[in-house]
């Protein structure tokens, strides 16, 4: 029997995929196996995943990944049986007590993945999700299907949920809202899951709409043209789209799109040139796309972070309030179009998750009003810097009519320095891609840091270097200080992983990596230590400082980007607070970062006595919590436009 031309693509991709599976496990023997350290939780003698934990299994049975040891996180022995059904077949399991832990995973939240090296770890929902990707894609370059999860540019879920609203819904409101939902179930829709059907709402964006626009418009055209000669004639009936079964009547051009990136099998659709009246139309006379998944067209991470989450929000709802889910249409949609995908089903059923078929039009008729969310609910931080108008000095002249104005104390080691040339290579800034000027600026920099440091270390203690980038900071410690533990954290893998290969030109020990955002870092250290964190970054190091009673040597960094969020509000202290209003503090930190050298020297003064303020703002709160808090200038004074350092010891 002759196989049609679609069918033989399909038995050669197939035969292709199983191969590459094979080779993947033949490629990574279990002695090289990266670990990964997933919770589980019990509660009166009942043990089940977070959902966390869910997402996790259910992308490495998505991606059908075997190349890492996954470690069930627990209080208790004996749980690996009490799972059975939730963890994917073909994955090498164990269980491990939490104090067993290695230390760089127990320093962070969970999940986290940690090299066999045991001195790199990642760790955080997010970025473990996409370290499982980009290794998969590694081990297996065909997986197309697997890549494009992570989005255009490779940027789904990239940004840390401190200032991507999108990625905090998806990493932590919408599965804490259900956690807290299967706790106790009610009939108020949550207002994370009413964001993601507002959401869901919106038109999409693409890098590539206007081509994707016009495309659609000219099937409309020819739909409408279709339908006027069907008044006519026998009406027919379309043929389902090789997907499964999703139907290009549903979301026309945007399936199109979304289809050529679905699976390995999927075959993109040819491209056509408009017709030359669609050519000369507006793009603003463009009709919209639709939302096809979760982020748009495309199949993304995204949607396999909801999926688990949504599941078992709807199911639950169902049972516990059915008539809610007519407030969720789109949502609905949604959970229906991805059980389409042979993929998700596959790995569905490989976790346990029974899908199901789910209507709002089944249940009993909806209230009268949908829940909607306070106007509390509505509110979360801005992302967007909001213009200013006018200059810093009525607020300058505010503060000091108040007894307020930038004090700084004296340097205690001004002539202190590193001898810089009898270091080895890999130590030195300089080593690079910098010119000479700027490694003899970073040089300055680092002595600063370094000194006020020395000066509180003491044999054992751990230093964290928040913010790490390349390991300028860190590396030199972690030299410098042989007796102490130094841990390097970055959320940019590419920077950590140039700070590994330094240290280990060094034949560093006593220095451990982790990826991750602020957030995802719990562990104890003795002293914490930034280089121009940026932003609210520096409030968020000082806090974790605050949290752990740990010392500090922070220098901030782009002040302008300050802002209020969900864990920060400005002014910090009391009696900045009660002086400025929080637009007021916004105008010193915007003119904060007036102090580049091509500025005028007047300029320059006012921007550095704006940085003062609002550094000696975040001393002032921080000695409210028993600390001593020194606010310094780095020497000399050129070695940086951002030259403040605060410096804060706990005094009890």
């Amino acid at each position: 029997m002759k196989l049609q031309p679609s069918t033989q693509r399909q038995l050669v991709n197939k035969i292709i995929h199983q191969h590459q599976r094979i080779q993947m496990k033949q490629t990574d023997p279990q002695s090289g196996m990266e670990s990964l350290y997933l919770e589980v939780s019990t509660q009166n003698d009942t043990v089940s995943l977070p959902l966390h934990s869910s997402i996790v299994l259910f992308l490495l049975s998505y991606t059908e990944c075997t190349s890492f040891r996954v470690f069930l996180v627990t209080d208790q022995p004996g749980i690996l049986q009490s799972l059975s059904g939730l963890v994917p077949e073909g994955l090498s399991v164990s269980e491990v007590m939490r104090d067993k832990l290695p230390e760089l995973v127990r320093m962070c939240r969970l999940p986290a993945a940690l090299e066999p090296d045991v001195c790199f770890c990642r760790a955080g929902l997010a970025v473990v999700l996409r370290h499982i990707i980009q290794r998969t894609c590694k081990l297996i370059p065909g997986r197309r299907d697997v890549a494009s999860l992570l989005g255009f540019k490779n940027t789904c879920l990239k940004a840390c949920a401190e200032v991507s609203q999108w990625t905090r819904l998806c990493e932590l409101d919408i599965p804490c809202a259900v956690e807290k939902h299967l706790q106790n179930p009610e009939e108020q829709v949550p207002s994370a899951i009413l964001n993601l059907e507002k959401r869901l709402g919106e038109p999409v964006k693409v890098h590539n709409d206007d081509k994707i626009r016009r495309q659609k418009l000219q099937q409309q055209k020819k739909t409408s043209s279709q339908s006027e000669a069907q008044l006519n004639g026998p009406s027919s009936e379309e043929g389902p789209l090789t997907q499964g079964h999703l139907n290009e009547s549903d979301h026309g051009v945007e399936l199109s799109a979304a289809l050529a990136k679905l699976s390995v099998n999927a075959v993109p659709a040819v491209s056509t040139r408009e017709c030359s009246d669609i050519r000369k139309v507006k793009t603003t006379d463009l009709p919209e796309l639709e939302h096809v998944f979760a982020e748009g067209l495309y199949f993304t991470l995204t949607d396999v972070v909801l999926l688990p989450c949504i599941h078992q929000y709807l199911i639950s709802l169902q049972k516990h309030a059915a008539s809610s889910l007519s407030h969720l249409p789109l949502l609905l949609s949604w959970y229906q179009r991805v059980q389409e995908l042979p993929s998700v089903l596959r790995a569905a059923k490989d976790c346990g998750m029974a899908l199901h078929s789910l209507n709002a039009a089944d249940p009993c008729p909806p209230h009268p009003e949908a829940p909607q969310p306070s106007e509390a609910q509505h509110k979360a931080p801005k992302l967007k810097q909001q213009p200013f108008i006018g200059g810093p000095r009525p607020t300058l002249t505010k503060l000091q009519d108040n007894g307020i104005d930038a004090v700084f104390s004296p340097h205690p080691c001004p002539s202190w320095t590193l001898d810089w040339e009898s270091l080895p290579v890999a130590v030195n800034p300089t080593e690079g891609k910098m010119s000479d000027a700027r490694a003899i600026r970073k040089q300055q920099q680092l002595n600063n840091l370094v000194a006020m440091v020395t000066e509180m270390a003491r044999p054992g203690h751990i230093v964290v270097d928040f913010c790490s980038g390349g390991g300028h900071v860190g590396i030199v410690l972690a030299h410098r200080l042989p007796k102490c533990q130094v841990i390097l954290i970055e959320n940019k893998e590419e920077s950590l992983v140039r700070a590994r290969d330094r240290s280990a030109q060094l034949g560093l020990t006593n220095i451990g990596f982790i990826q991750t955002n602020l957030d995802y870092f719990i562990g104890n250290f003795n002293i914490g230590v930034a280089l121009h964190a940026c932003g609210v970054a520096t409030d968020m190091v000082l806090d974790r400082c605050l949290q752990a009673r740990a010392g500090f040597v922070v220098s901030p960094c782009c002040y302008g980007f300050i802002q209020n969020t969900l864990k920060f509000n400005f002014p910090k202290s009391t009696r900045f607070a009660e002086t400025l209003s929080y637009k007021e503090h916004m105008i010193l930190c915007r003119f904060a970062d007036q102090t580049a050298v091509s500025l005028p020297t007047e300029r320059r003064s006012i921007g550095k006595r704006c940085m003062g303020l609002v550094d000696l703002d975040r001393s002032w709160a921080a000695e409210t919590q028993g600390y001593s808090v020194r606010v310094m200038t780095m020497v000399p004074e050129g070695c940086s436009p951002k030259n403040n350092m605060l410096v804060g010891e706990p005094t009890r």
